[in-house]
């Protein structure tokens, strides 16, 4: 259904927009604009069905002020042949202009935060809503008069594939979804206010509007001409990319100058990188290098695929991509790796010529590069530096050094080795795809080391992954596990052909991982994201949880038994809001000895998407292995921490010491919130007014601020937002509402609760509406009986 601004939306928001409709006028009347005393409401006479409301735009104050009526004198038309049956040839209805609103300084770029980019055309963040403008040949009709978007992305824009979308109009926005609304008109002049998808396809989008002036009449569809750009949206909630922190992304998305680190351990050395984002022809070169990626355009609404894919696309070994690496010492013929100073140079040079590699790039280079893509893209990012930076040729999840008898190294085995130092990316994004608490940020490398399903290729690795030695989950895991964790161990080959290990150096790589501090130039260790402290039990059980998963799971020995088993359980519906979370941590011991273990138990805020926010509570137990025991975390340790959802992770980790048996245990739980109680009041009857008391009861030992109470009920009422304001620590709130039902039936009255500090609270209560005239039928009584005896009499 076509959007109006005749509905009563548009008043008061919009300077001079009423609820009046337009008069006929005679057919050789054009325009006659009046001034009504006491106001400034105008009304054109130009068909009955197309008189629109004024709006404020494209009025000059000056010409109206201090005039009772003004008639506008028509431009002469040029003179058209006449038909016997026809004294007025019908106006062609067709777009003159469109107007994209894209100016840097305009309203549609500073919201969407890509002011910065040097382009003029409209660029925006997916989610979000944006405006423009349309000039049609004559005032658009909403009573006959059909209008919708179309826009095209790729080579082969298919609607089923979501590259060819087409955005009606509606009466009122909805979110997260494609839709357009006409918010003000005038004359000939409409602004739109148009929606997208919190998972819209990233890219550069064709646009076309489509127009139908009456019905039966063909379709015209007018090409603008005008290309839309859509980016990932870090500032919606919606998006997968989404970060919480205004300095975060202040940092990783829109900073276009920063840091990368080199050197050895004990000597880092630092230098600014420019990684220039925003400048002229990068927004360009990045969609291009997706362009010519092996990934179609419908694929490009996953964060974790479009990461993949400019993983690949940096590089150039097997596709072409935009760096070609060269470690020799000989860089004739292009540019020494240690001479490039930013992106800009090697993507506009890559993009110009058409996609021939660029000459060339080491681990640093291809860092930097990957970071303006993602960030230009609007997908968090940062370059990363690991100092003592292993590569494991065999997923072996070990760095392996192997000698003869004779203590000489075996050369042609020795492919693992040991760098002074690698830079990486870390790019942040939810992972739907994996397991929960494994959201967050993500490991990438773009430096072509070893191939990932046949492409060189690394990531996005889970982090928290990474660090709790789950290698098993995807992307690349165990690659960047080793670069970080993996123990050294030296092998001597025995006289019969067979090898024996030697030595383990266990805290010989991964040290000092480096990236620029947010808001300032300082380095930042984020060593500690990685990898537990070295040689603690969960550091331990994390590396031989990930060997058990290589090319070598019998590189440590394995536990002499498998009997204890760690389970955790939920008291009844699990814990609340507002009081101790109890959980009951059962270890049992299935064997007829006794055991020992020390139990690490942490706690995590997590988003309802599998990012967690921040650790609440760490606790390291020694525990003698008995049947039950119990483990409670106090409210005050979690109360300012919580996140909407109020979810929690709880993971447990241990290693049995007479077996050497690895316990581990992840367990996600919400802390449940208060019912809101609603108590219907009188009877139920269709068009007789009944009331509801709704009771609400802070369950917090802190004010809750700015409660909203919204209550609806199809049949009932409509939605109405009660403005409750503040309510006191474990205080209750009662609300009666007044209604009338409307319809006949079982309906469900609903209410619920907006609040900052506490979500997902709810209420709802059946309610049976009777019809006004139930008792006629009810075959009982004096009354009944007499109202149905002269139904039938005259």
């Amino acid at each position: 259904m076509p959007g109006t601004v005749r509905d009563a939306s548009g008043v008061g928001r919009f300077h001079g927009v009423t609820l009046e409709n337009g008069v006929a006028a005679p057919e050789k009347e054009k325009v006659v604009l009046v001034k009504k005393e006491g106001g400034s409401h105008w009304f054109r006479r130009f068909c009955p069905c197309c008189c629109r409301t004024q709006s404020s735009f494209d009025i000059p104050e000056k010409e109206v002020e201090g005039k009772e009526e003004e008639k506008l004198v028509p431009t002469p038309e040029p003179a058209q042949p006449s038909t016997p049956n026809t004294e007025l040839e019908e106006l062609t209805f067709t777009v003159c202009s469109v107007d994209l609103l894209s100016s840097k300084m305009g309203q549609n770029r500073k919201e969407h935060h890509t002011d910065l980019y040097y382009s003029n055309d409209l660029i925006i963040r997916r989610g979000q809503m944006f405006q423009m403008e349309i000039e049609l040949s004559r005032p658009f009709c909403p009573n006959t008069d059909r209008l919708h978007l179309e826009l095209k992305t790729g080579s082969l824009p298919l609607v089923s594939k979501g590259t060819h979308v087409i955005i009606p109009l509606v009466d009122e926005l909805e979110d997260n979804c494609w839709e357009a609304k006409i918010v003000e008109q005038y004359n000939k002049k409409i602004k739109l206010y148009v929606n997208s998808p919190s998972n819209a396809l990233i890219g550069k989008y064709s646009l076309a509007i489509a127009l139908q002036g009456t019905e039966g009449e063909e379709t015209k569809t007018h090409e603008s001409g005008k290309d839309i750009y859509m980016l990932f949206n870090p500032w919606s909630e919606e998006d997968t990319v989404y970060m919480e922190s205004e300095d975060e992304k202040k940092e990783y998305v829109l900073n276009d100058t920063g840091r990368l680190y080199y050197g050895t351990e004990k000597q880092i050395g630092a230098r600014t990188w420019n990684f220039g984002q925003f400048d002229q022809d990068i927004l360009e070169a990045c969609l291009y290098i997706l362009d010519k990626s092996e990934v179609l355009a419908s694929g490009r609404r996953n964060p974790v695929i479009v990461v993949r894919v400019i993983s690949a696309m940096i590089n150039s070994p097997d596709d072409q991509g935009v760096l070609e690496g060269n470690w020799s010492g000989n860089y004739a013929g292009g540019t020494s790796p240690t001479a490039w100073s930013g992106s800009v140079d090697i993507l506009r040079k890559y993009y110009k010529e058409d996609g021939m590699p660029v000459k060339y790039g080491q681990c640093w280079v291809f860092s930097g590069v990957t970071t303006t893509v993602l960030r230009c893209l609007g997908i968090p990012c940062r370059s990363v530096t690991n100092f003592q930076s292993a590569h494991d040729t065999d997923v072996s999840l070990t760095t392996d050094v192997y000698f003869d008898e004779n203590m000489e190294p075996i050369h042609h085995l020795n492919s693992d080795s040991v760098w002074n130092f690698h830079v990486w990316n870390d790019c942040w994004m939810a992972r739907p795809d994996l397991p929960p608490g494994m959201g967050g940020w993500q490991a990438v490398d773009s430096t072509p080391q070893e191939t990932s399903q046949g492409t060189f290729r690394c990531g996005p690795a889970s982090i928290a992954a990474i660090r709790n030695g789950q290698v098993y989950l995807k992307h690349d895991t165990p690659f960047i596990f080793a670069e970080v964790n993996s123990d050294k161990i030296y092998w001597q080959r025995n006289a019969d052909g067979t090898f024996c290990q030697i030595h383990c150096e266990k805290k010989a790589v991964g040290h000092f991982i480096s990236t620029k501090a947010v808001g300032s130039d300082k380095r930042e260790d984020v060593t500690h994201l990685y990898k537990y402290p070295e040689d603690s039990e969960e550091e331990r059980i994390a590396v031989e949880t990930a060997i058990r998963y290589g090319s070598k799971p019998d590189a440590y020995s394995s536990p002499t038994a498998d009997d204890v088993r760690v389970e955790v359980q939920l008291e009844g519906e699990g814990p609340r809001m507002g009081s101790d979370a109890k959980l009951k941590i059962l270890v049992k011991n299935l064997s007829s000895h006794p055991r020992k273990t020390t139990l690490h138990s942490q706690v995590a805020v997590m988003y309802y998407t599998g990012v967690l926010k921040g650790t609440v509570k760490k606790d390291k137990t020694p525990v003698e292995l008995m049947p039950n025991e119990d483990w409670v975390l106090p409210y005050n340790q979690y109360q300012d921490q919580l996140v909407d959802q109020a979810a929690l992770m709880l993971t447990l980790s241990g290693r049995v010491s007479e077996t050497q048996q690895v316990l581990a245990s992840q367990t996600s739980f919400r802390l449940r919130t208060p019912d809101i109680n609603i108590k219907p009041e009188g009877e139920a009857v269709v068009g007789k007014q009944m009331s509801a008391k709704i009771t609400f009861t802070n369950p917090l030992p802190c004010t809750l601020r700015k409660v909203v109470l919204r209550i609806e009920g199809l049949g009932l009422r409509d939605l109405h937002p009660i403005e409750i304001g503040d309510v006191g620590r474990h205080a209750t709130v009662t609300v009666t509402e007044h209604f009338i039902p409307s319809l006949v039936g079982t309906r469900k009255l609903v209410a619920s609760l907006d609040c900052k500090q506490l979500t997902q609270v709810h209420g709802v209560s059946d309610i049976d509406v009777r019809d006004p005239f139930w008792r006629m039928y009810s075959g009982s009584g004096r009354y009944s009986q007499c109202i149905t005896f002269s139904t039938f009499i005259p």
